[in-house]
């Protein structure tokens, strides 16, 4: 059986995110039941309970593992770690900076395609990870390989170069590696993790059909919603992710697939589906969707 759990939900920033005075912020600050405070996104996948592979290690890593205790060091040797493997679907300061949480002489796996890679490669500051302990191994796209008793297939996603390698203008959406999902399984059931995608393909289509659970980009609820609000100058398309509604949206490129659960996750603090009480998240719910929250558990 496969078990999933949800350590962050949250896009860059989390939420709410630190220097954002947003509708949604202030009443995720004010603990509001409706609005419960999301870090950024991540996952933990076991086959069996006891090893951990992390996908993406976002910058609130550690508070993640202290608030998961699957994640916790087990009693009777003074360090150890559940946490035998990393998986990085891109190169994004939300899916690598929590790689420095981790530079404590634990031996573990890394595993990330070729760009990925080369973007640590190419950072001497992720030289922390020993790599006596730590592992770097590239990963093919759709070639599936076995780590800690789960099946993983990495495949390539539309999608765009980190924010920070960006070198000026719009660098375009391309299919190179830089962006992946993944189909993980331990047994007949699969479930996708794709935290970026910047459009739906006839590819992606029919790889995900029939999946037991798809976790999906759910940054933005419209594509211009950053700008109306006043938050940033760019639509969600140019930042490299799919918005929930309106013409070309998730909502209507998954309508027709057939699969089980279909979770939002990467949800940016301005996209009001994160209010459990929004007329937002009641439209997401009548088209079958949830919303992830942290500490959500998904057993396959």
């Amino acid at each position: 059986m496969l078990r999933v759990i949800v350590l962050g939900a949250g896009a860059g920033g989390g939420f709410p995110q630190w220097n954002s005075a947003g509708p949604g912020c202030l009443r995720a600050r004010a603990a509001d039941i409706a609005a419960p405070q999301r870090s950024q996104a991540s996952i933990a996948v076991s086959a069996d309970g006891h090893r951990w592979m992390l996908v993406n290690a976002s910058p609130d890593l550690r508070q993640q593992i202290a608030n998961t205790p699957a994640l916790h060091p087990r009693p009777g040797t003074l360090r150890n770690s559940p946490i035998e493997a990393v998986l990085l679907t891109g190169a994004e300061v939300d899916t690598i900076m929590g790689l420095l949480h981790l530079r404590e002489r634990q031996p573990f796996a890394l595993f990330g395609a070729d760009p990925t890679l080369a973007v640590l490669d190419e950072n001497p500051i992720f030289r922390a990870l020993n790599p006596e302990f730590v592992t770097r191994q590239a990963i093919a796209t759709d070639a599936p390989f076995e780590v800690l008793g789960i099946t993983v297939t990495a495949y390539a996603l539309p999608g765009k170069v980190p924010l920070f390698a960006e070198a000026g203008g719009d660098p375009g959406v391309s299919e190179d590696g830089g962006t992946i999902g993944i189909a993980v399984s331990a047994g007949d059931k699969t479930l996708h993790y794709i935290p970026g995608c910047a459009m739906m393909t006839p590819s992606l289509r029919q790889r995900l059909a029939g999946a037991a659970c798809v976790m999906f980009d759910g940054t933005l609820f419209t594509d211009d919603e950053m700008i109306r609000m006043g938050a940033g100058p760019k639509t969600g398309r140019r930042m490299g992710h799919m918005p929930m509604t309106g013409d070309g949206s998730t909502l209507e490129a998954f309508a027709e697939i057939p699969l089980g659960r279909r979770i939002f996750i990467h949800i940016n603090n301005t996209n009001p589906a994160l209010l459990a009480d929004s007329p937002e998240r009641a439209q997401l719910s009548a088209a079958g969707w949830e919303v992830a929250e942290d500490g959500m558990e998904i057993h396959l």
